[in-house]
């Protein structure tokens, strides 16, 4: 419904045969590219602001290009900079039979290489432009030390690192965290290289043999080691040299996700586990997860091994890719929908008082889906039971109670239509709210008026913007008696600071309707207070910092939050009685009990940084929303 903005998705291909092999068994020496363009098409869901790839091509010569990057802006990226790159491979000779020649590809064509890498761009930083558009690429004459990097990741601690490596005499271009991390990845590569240059010109090697000895030696571990430990916050970060290395490497603590597939000829590492399924037709237990602090290595030869190069930290995964952001077609991520969807019988029940009979189920499309079947099958279950019990209960039930009973059912309609984008930039103040209400549409005749309780089941309330200026209006058009937004995942209270576009404490309606609590309850001196605390921590080392956010809501319940961000998000002349409830955090561990990253719901952040971060954040908030107009 309120579209979050993750920051990225990845992928990777290493083929482990010439060109020559794959033009023979699939019909085209492309296989690498082709399979590309379907991995990061299938994880469109994950990147739409901007969309680049790079390749390497092995067997160049001296004078010969041997890396090639194309980047596109725009949610049409990934279709451009595939044209892009036909468009180079088609004139690059005037001869155009040898176009199909894998040999001839392989040597002289752009972009016919053995080594892939495509990256999908959504922005936390709110910087944007070509420039930003990852692969970033780091040039130099030596093959070895040419870096082209990409990643999934979101920093914390991006100043501490900037200030790592200008303490080192290094200058940056660019003050933009995926380039720092390019400079400092590539500073240690420099000095691997030329730690492998002096033992290797010691032992007597000299020129091209010298060369491709130091490509043969080069340590991406070792390089890795010495600068990831510094990394504060989610990551997949995913490189490839201009020797042919090869790698990826996630955080401690697992919070983004990344998977891989090997066998005699691919490599293949992608942010999701369906899109590699679907891609390659595999089975889901052919595909490896990388561990947290893990990296995949793939040298130049082809040969690849997993290594741990941080200790793994305890495993927080993020639990909005199970709730929203992963594709659904992932088998346990359905599971786990449906399932989250199941979790809130109880609590509807509750809302409803028991009344299925005069109850409509619906979803608001179109990610809550998976959840809104889990929430049905409760529901089934529940009324199953209930006929069940009445029978067993009642032992000379008539034929037509009996019939009366077995006609019981779950009620659901397609209630809530998502209607086309309207362009609503032409239209000023009232005008464009007007327009932006009809962005969802509603199947009239779906419940009866004025009877009926109509719940709409979301998988998550963020921002409430949509709500309020969009859906529970047009809802109260069919005249429910009540209206319950349901959403599956608890309140997001908390920003993200590891890839999730959600940094700012007036962005969440919950803590809003915290506030607003107690503004009501003459509690304002808290409000003061926690900035106080907040300002006073900035004297103390990030690992010593409490979020204090939370004592913005310790006062109130659950429901009472819930209660507040109802009426907060009702609008005017509404006739329907307005209720929302959220899932509990309990159902979402119970639900997903293998990804319990859920800082934005609990406020407990994994890293240190995103403690600092929050805490900041609500300063920022003070210092913009409250202390200006105060007298």
């Amino acid at each position: 419904m309120e579209p979050l903005k993750h920051e990225c998705g990845v992928a990777m291909i290493r083929l482990l045969r010439p060109l020559s092999y794959y033009k023979e068994k699939y019909g085209t020496w492309m296989y690498g590219l082709n399979k590309l363009y379907l991995l990061m098409e299938k994880q469109h869901n994950r990147g739409q602001e901007g969309a680049g790839l790079a390749c390497v091509k092995m067997l160049s010569q001296p004078g010969e290009e041997y890396m090639f990057r194309e980047r596109a802006l725009g949610t049409g990226a990934i279709t451009e900079i595939f044209e892009a790159v036909h468009r180079n491979i088609a004139a690059s000779t005037s001869d155009k039979s040898l176009l199909d020649n894998a040999d001839y590809a392989q040597r002289y064509i752009p972009f016919a290489g053995e080594l892939y890498m495509g990256h999908l761009r959504y922005s936390t930083t709110g910087k944007s432009g070509l420039s930003y558009v990852h692969p970033f690429l780091r040039r130099d004459n030596w093959r070895v030390k040419n870096l082209s990097l990409c990643g999934n990741f979101n920093l914390t601690n991006v100043d501490e690192i900037f200030a790592e490596i200008t303490g080192q005499g290094q200058h940056p271009r660019q003050y933009a965290d995926t380039y720092i991390m390019l400079e400092q990845i590539g500073h240690r590569l420099d000095r691997e290289a030329d730690k492998m240059y002096d033992r290797l010109k010691a032992s007597g090697l000299d020129g091209i043999e010298l060369t491709r000895a130091i490509e043969d030696h080069i340590d991406m571990a070792n390089v890795l080691r010495r600068t990831s430990p510094m990394w504060d916050g989610g990551y997949v970060i995913c490189g490839v040299t201009g020797s042919g290395e090869m790698f990826s490497i996630r955080d401690p603590w697992g919070l983004r996700p990344a998977f891989w597939y090997a066998d005699d000829e691919v490599v293949v590492v992608a942010s999701e586990r369906p899109v590699i399924q679907t891609t390659f037709n595999l089975s889901a237990d052919a595909i490896h997860e990388l561990q947290p602090g893990q990296a995949l290595l793939i040298n130049k030869h082809g040969e690849y091994r997993t290594e741990p190069i941080n200790a793994p930290r305890e495993k927080k995964a993020c639990s909005f890719e199970r709730i929203y952001f992963s594709r659904g077609s992932d088998k346990d991520i359905y599971q786990e929908r449906k399932q989250l969807g199941k979790n809130l019988v109880g609590p509807l029940l509750k809302a409803v008082n028991n009344d299925i009979e005069h109850t409509v189920f619906s979803f608001i499309p179109n990610t809550a889906e998976v959840a809104f079947f889990g929430m049905m099958e409760g529901f089934e279950e529940y009324l199953n039971q209930l006929k069940t019990d009445y029978i067993l209960s009642h032992p000379n039930v008539t034929r037509e109670e009996l019939e009366r009973i077995l006609s019981m059912r779950v009620r659901s309609e397609k209630v809530v239509i998502k209607d086309i984008k309207l362009r609503t930039f032409i239209a000023e103040g009232n005008t464009r709210n007007d327009l932006a209400a009809h962005v969802y549409d509603i199947t009239y005749g779906s419940l009866t008026p004025h009877v009926d309780n109509l719940v709409a089941i979301d998988d998550s309330i963020v921002r409430g913007t949509t709500l309020k200026q969009s859906i529970i209006g047009i809802l109260d058009r069919l005249h429910p008696k009540k209206i319950v937004i349901v959403s599956s995942s608890p309140q997001v209270r908390y920003p993200d600071y590891y890839g999730i576009d959600m940094a700012r404490m007036d962005e969440f309606i919950a803590f809003k309707a915290a506030i607003a609590l107690l503004r009501e309850r003459q509690m304002d001196d808290r409000i003061l207070d926690v900035y106080h605390r907040s300002l006073a921590q900035r004297t103390l080392p990030k690992e010593k910092m409490e979020n204090l956010v939370k004592e913005i809501y310790a006062p109130f319940t659950d429901e009472e939050i819930s209660a507040k961000i109802a009426e907060l998000l009702t609008p005017a002349g509404t006739q329907a009685e307005v209720q929302i409830v959220y899932q509990t955090r309990e159902g979402l561990r119970a639900a997903c009990p293998n990804h319990t990253g859920d800082w934005y719901f609990s406020g407990n952040y994994p890293t240190p940084g995103g403690t600092k971060l929050v805490n900041e954040a609500y300063i920022n908030y003070i210092e913009k929303e409250i202390l200006p107009h105060k007298n």
